[in-house]
């Protein structure tokens, strides 16, 4: 993997981390199209740089998780079916999901379906005005099994996250910022726990590499949370849903063909 590759994947992971689009399925179509060569390494390294998004959402939201202890045990409780499911189905993840584009073009694909017909049946329904620090536990829970969904590359975390929020009953902003929360103990444990499990097998350059993938995909997140925060008030999910398709559909045409 070259320095330019990083630099290309730190910002796709970057940007794309936080919106309903799934950053781990562009991070596996842009490592085919620069023709990265598959390795545990990459596998590694896809999941590991989102520790710079993580620290984007914690410099942007630090006063919530260092002064909200209410929200903040809503976004544990959340955490807990992702952290069990995603334990038990590491292997199967590491091992063949990432590294099949089928998976990951009808993830996209059905999942675009879902945001579009998802907003259309929102349309008219008002959302409740409930504060995440008063948030039932059970709702938190809900919103964490939806969450799990993602561990499908091509589902998007962001998007189960939200879509499951928001047919509970909360607010676009609120599930928003719930979903940046959640990403924190979620996107830390699974990368500690692949570097515990690979991160003996790296050569030097390879952490460097790593840290590098870190610093690029921070600032691309930033910019992406910024970008998504702004953008949800005056626009729905909708045009995410169409570009989650047409990804979908042109990866399954060049797959058939």
């Amino acid at each position: 993997m070259s320095i330019f590759d990083v630099l290309i994947l730190g910002i796709v992971e970057g940007f794309t981390e936080f919106l309903p689009i799934s950053s781990t399925a562009h991070l596996i179509i842009v490592s085919e199209l620069l023709r990265v060569p598959e390795s545990a390494f990459l596998g590694s390294f896809i999941i590991a740089i989102q520790l710079g998004a993580i620290a984007s959402v914690c410099l942007l939201y630090w006063k919530t998780i260092l002064l909200d202890f209410e929200t903040m045990k809503r976004v544990f409780v959340a955490f807990i079916p992702t952290a069990l499911i995603g334990f038990a189905l590491y292997k199967l993840v590491k091992g063949f999901l990432l590294e099949n584009l089928m998976v990951v073009a009808w993830a996209l694909l059905l999942g675009g379906i879902v945001l579009i017909l998802f907003e259309r049946w929102q349309k008219g329904i008002s959302a409740r005005a409930t504060p995440l620090s008063t948030m039932p536990y059970t709702t938190a829970l809900l919103i964490g099994c939806a969450q799990a969904l993602a561990i499908i590359p091509g589902v998007s975390r962001a998007g189960a996250t939200i879509v499951g929020g928001m047919a509970l009953g909360l607010g676009r902003s609120d599930i928003v910022t719930f979903s940046f929360l959640l990403a924190i103990p979620t996107m830390l444990a699974a990368t500690l726990y692949d570097l515990y499990k690979t991160g003996s097998s790296f050569a030097t350059n390879e952490w460097h590499l790593l840290a590098l993938g870190f610093a690029v995909s921070f600032i691309a997140a930033y910019a992406g949370v910024r970008f998504l925060v702004s953008f949800i008030q005056s626009h729905s999910f909708t045009a995410f849903g169409w570009y989650r398709i047409i990804l979908g559909a042109i990866i399954l045409v060049v797959l058939f063909f």
